[in-house]
């Protein structure tokens, strides 16, 4: 069969515009109707789903903080399980106090007598007074402290034990030599954490008792 189409350029021209038109005015109506359903549910989940889970949330909150207020003395249990937290660290914090004695027994020359020591942990200063054969002694005894050094197991550096050695007072009779001597120390050397060794000049030798009347 032969077919012949009739219809002029005009008329088919006009025909593909109109099946154009049609077809964008469907997509643009799906894509409106697409539109208004995506809007609808972004509003009802914000009005409804998420609103119904905070309620939720927030009554879940007031039920256990009223558990929480019918537990008694709950302040004190909460303050007493602070501080045992805090023991473990203030526990590392704090300065092996017994190293002192043998610290000071290290570095205290032979024939030196010690009556005073003070140590203040705060401020890292100590205080040594004593008796020597003569000033000849206490001096040696100042460059000792001066010249030691510690170091740390595990690490080859060194570093000073005492600093600012001041001879703040002493005295000379028939007897030999009175003083008293205040240094700073590194609170390194009394870390909990470290084992501290320390490095004496061969001029301090404690082969007796440090401590008068202890010869």
């Amino acid at each position: 069969m032969v077919q012949f189409n009739l219809l002029p350029d005009v008329k088919l021209e006009y025909v593909k515009t109109q099946r154009t038109k049609n077809l964008l005015t469907l997509v643009s109506i799906v894509a409106s109707v697409a539109g208004i359903a995506i809007l609808l549910i972004s509003v009802v989940t914000v009005d409804v789903v998420q609103k119904k889970s905070l309620d939720d949330e927030n009554n879940d909150i007031s039920r256990y903080s009223s558990q929480l207020k019918s537990i008694p003395n709950l302040n004190k249990i909460l303050t007493v399980q602070n501080q045992l937290s805090t023991l473990t660290s203030l526990h590392d914090q704090k300065p092996v106090v017994s190293r002192l004695f043998g610290y000071i027994a290290e570095v205290t020359p032979t024939q030196t007598d010690l009556n005073e020591l003070n140590i203040d942990f705060t401020a890292n200063t100590i205080t040594i007074g004593g008796s020597a054969p003569s000033l000849a002694a206490v001096s040696t005894y100042t460059d000792t402290l001066k010249a030691t050094t510690y170091t740390i197991s595990g690490s080859s550096s060194k570093s000073n034990a005492f600093s600012n050695i001041v001879l703040t007072s002493f005295g000379q009779n028939q007897s030999g030599a009175t003083f008293t001597i205040t240094c700073s120390f590194d609170p390194a050397i009394f870390n909990t954490n470290d084992d501290v060794a320390l490095s004496v000049p061969q001029t301090a030798s404690a082969t007796q008792s440090v401590f008068q009347g202890g010869n």
